[in-house]
């Protein structure tokens, strides 16, 4: 049997435009970042608001250095970074697998269709009261709605990266004598990365959606527990200080992502 040698792709282009146009997007966030904060102020200045409507970004600063320094903001945050990573975990580990049984069979593909296209229908926010109830109001309720929201993502990417792979390197692998394992090894696991990070970029996205509908349920921990509080206290810079945290999570979970994906497909760079 022939040495199968792993794929390093199909465009050995020069990477110099993707490099820069990376550089341009890295340089272009902070940029961004300014501009959402002056306007912010200027909505605030021209609109006179009251801080309990709408604080300005210097008081929303202070009051984030006050929940920093005491500590409450990261206790709320890590419960919300625990819920959505765990939950994103296990999404990816079962949207992989069914998505790969799916993408092989396409027969049961057809028959599960419908049920997956309908379960999406019904808002995770309607759903997080019966996985509570009997989960109970603990980690695994989190956990589970965190996965629930992410796993749909993560198997359709999978299912529409394995069946883009062109049959000829399917056949060549065949012919050289590949079995199942060298075939998922050397030509479906490296050519379906570019398509299979564009379902996990947006697991992750919904990952921390899902832990927050959760604590808005029934979670004393978290940032949607921490603005359920803020509400009623009628704490508005605490609001958005757990507003921007998790966008802030967000963002650097995209970022991760990103970067993942340019250390691992590097014959697209």
């Amino acid at each position: 049997m022939q040495q199968i040698l792993p794929i390093q792709g199909r465009d050995l282009a020069p990477p110099t435009a993707r490099r820069t146009w990376l550089s341009l997007g890295w340089a272009g966030l902070p940029v961004t970042l300014l501009g959402v904060v002056a306007l912010w102020q200027l909505a605030v200045s021209a609109g006179g608001y009251k801080p309990f409507i709408l604080p300005g970004p210097a008081l929303v600063a202070e009051r984030f250095v006050q929940t920093a320094q005491s500590g409450i903001l990261w206790r709320h945050t890590s419960a919300t970074l625990v819920e959505a990573l765990g939950g994103f975990v296990i999404a990816m580990l079962a949207g992989l697998s069914l998505g790969y049984v799916l993408a092989k069979i396409p027969w049961l593909e057809r028959a599960l269709a419908p049920v997956l296209a309908a379960s999406q229908a019904v808002p995770i926010i309607a759903v997080a009261p019966l996985i509570i109830l009997w989960s109970g109001p603990g980690l695994r309720s989190k956990l589970l709605i965190a996965a629930l929201i992410t796993f749909l993502p993560i198997l359709i990417s999978t299912v529409v990266a394995i069946r883009s792979i062109p049959r000829e390197l399917r056949e060549m692998a065949l012919i050289s004598g590949a079995g199942p394992l060298q075939m998922l090894r050397y030509v479906e696991a490296p050519l379906s990365l570019p398509v299979l990070f564009g379902g996990i970029r947006t697991g992750l996205a919904l990952a921390t959606t899902g832990a927050v509908v959760g604590e808005f349920v029934a979670g004393r921990e978290g940032l949607g527990a921490l603005i359920n509080i803020a509400r009623g206290l009628f704490d508005t810079p605490l609001i958005f200080v757990a507003l921007l945290t998790l966008a802030t999570i967000t963002l650097a979970l995209y970022l991760a992502a990103n970067l993942a994906e340019r250390l691992l497909v590097t014959w697209e760079q």
